[in-house]
């Protein structure tokens, strides 16, 4: 994007902006591991629902958008509370990025004056993420003054005890110490787990990015982290979802 043209936004979004905070949630008709999965069936409801239900019962947000170029989804997100944006059909790609696809909405927002101070992005493939994960994020980053959060859980495997491979041969990432050290010993390290993304929508306007320094962490256990990818996450995930009815019955 052009330098101007990201000033101009800047420039807006800093007249306009409100003390409010908005949900948005990507959801596209297609997707290559699991066919059609934000309207599939998940322990009784359609994907994305799960998603439109913690966000509308979280008091910190103002209004909760769902983008997407889908007939279905749209029915399914209306019925379910959320409003929706038409997703020019450029942007429900596979190669399309997550970043346009919120610059859309905004810009939609911006350009009828409803441009929000902050916005929290929830990608529909996280059910396990509840109203009370993104009410913690929220709030969180509300208080140490964050302009860029981004929920990790734990990495499941060190990086450091891992190796590349290059001509045939096999190196360590980071050095032959590395490997047989302890894990305790080494750095923390965590991964994103797709859950949640709060940022200040200025911020992200002129930067573009999801990930601005400072960037601080939400830390969610592995469970509540699963990311619908595959065939497994959803059995996964509807054995974790029965398994959790069964308890709180």
């Amino acid at each position: 994007m052009a330098d101007f043209e990201a000033k101009a936004f800047s420039g807006i979004a800093a007249e306009i902006a409100k003390s409010k905070i908005m949900a948005i949630i990507p959801a596209r008709g297609g997707s290559k591991g699991v066919h059609r999965k934000n309207v599939r069936q998940i322990a009784g409801k359609p994907l994305i629902t799960y998603t439109i239900d913690a966000a509308l019962a979280c008091p910190l947000i103002d209004r909760c958008i769902v983008s997407t170029e889908d007939e279905e989804i749209k029915r399914i997100s209306l019925d379910a509370g959320a409003e929706v944006i038409n997703r020019p059909l450029e942007l429900a790609t596979d190669t399309a990025l997550s970043e346009d696809v919120v610059r859309h909405v905004l810009k939609n927002c911006m350009m009828k004056g409803e441009l929000p101070k902050y916005f929290v992005l929830l990608q529909p493939t996280s059910p396990m993420r509840n109203e009370k994960h993104i009410t913690d994020c929220i709030d969180f980053s509300l208080k140490v003054h964050s302009r860029c959060t981004i929920s990790v859980t734990e990495a499941e495997h060190h990086p450091y005890k891992t190796f590349y491979e290059e001509n045939g041969i096999l190196a360590p990432l980071k050095n032959r110490q590395s490997l047989s050290k302890p894990r305790q010993q080494l750095p923390r390290v965590v991964r994103q787990n797709g859950a949640i993304y709060f940022m200040e929508t200025v911020v992200f306007l002129e930067q573009n990015s999801f990930f601005v320094d400072p960037v601080l962490p939400y830390y969610m256990d592995v469970n509540s982290s699963i990311d619908i990818d595959s065939e497994r996450d959803f059995l996964f995930c509807e054995t974790l979802m029965s398994g959790s009815s069964m308890t709180n019955g």
